[in-house]
């Protein structure tokens, strides 16, 4: 159901709000030095992710056909497709563990909220800036070594028309080069929401998120990287209903 300009200002209001909260929580612990990883998960991410969904009255079905399952001390990468703002807070209510974005650096810049992603252990990339760039994806490593899974959306932005996109490299240079187990995920139904570069909310949207079959990127080379991009986008395209 379309949102009518009154649950529009409303929907907006209460999602900066939300998001302004764990902002100011994450830097006031993060000054006093009791922030903790296992806090910002549990406490303020998934916290943060299912009033925003509540807001917007949207419910998640989770499929994981593969029964995946995330071994401690390996890295983990989760791709997706990108459909709309909305699959932030799904990837992180609907997968397991110390989940973080890799994600442009002009969201950094934000005041405050800028702050707070990167004191919460976000991850920022230039995409503009190829010698920054490679500095950034050193850092994702070390990140990724700590026990973070990162969430990288390959195609680098939002899809404008609900398809997948063309893939970016560095999150596969960065799979290959860690040795990590890439776990594809589909996201359908998230552009109905929120759709690209739109204030046009539905509120009581059904998405569905689909897990697929782990791909072990340590199998690969940085030579035939192409072809883990073709698997990835393969298995993402069959999930998210495209193939």
């Amino acid at each position: 159901m379309k949102a009518s300009l009154f649950q529009k200002i409303r929907i907006m209001i209460l999602s900066i709000y939300v998001t302004l909260r764990i902002t100011v929580i994450v830097l006031y612990k993060v000054y006093r030095g009791t922030y903790k990883r296992e806090y910002g998960d549990i406490q303020l991410l998934r916290w943060w992710s299912s009033k925003l969904l509540e807001i917007v009255k949207t419910s998640c079905e989770v499929s994981d056909q593969y029964k995946v399952k995330f071994e401690p001390r390996r890295p983990y990468i989760i791709m997706s497709n990108h459909r709309s703002h909305y699959d932030i807070p799904i990837i992180f209510k609907a997968l397991p563990g110390s989940i973080r974005m890799l994600t442009k650096k002009e969201l950094f810049n934000i005041p405050l909220w800028g702050r707070g992603m990167k004191a919460g252990e976000f991850i920022s990339i230039d995409r503009h800036n190829q010698e920054q760039a490679f500095k950034d994806l050193a850092f994702a490593k070390e990140k990724l070594m700590s026990g973070i899974r990162l969430w990288i959306a390959p195609e680098g932005t939002r899809s404008r028309d609900a398809k997948l996109g063309s893939f970016k490299k560095g999150g596969f240079v960065l799979a290959i080069q860690t040795g990590a187990t890439i776990i594809p995920v589909g996201i359908s139904g998230s552009e109905k929401i929120l759709p690209a570069d739109t204030f046009d909310f539905s509120i009581g949207q059904k998405v569905q998120v689909a897990i697929g079959k782990p791909i072990d990127a340590s199998q690969y080379t940085l030579e035939n990287k192409d072809a883990l991009m073709e698997d990835v986008r393969k298995s993402i395209a069959q999930l998210a209903g495209e193939a």
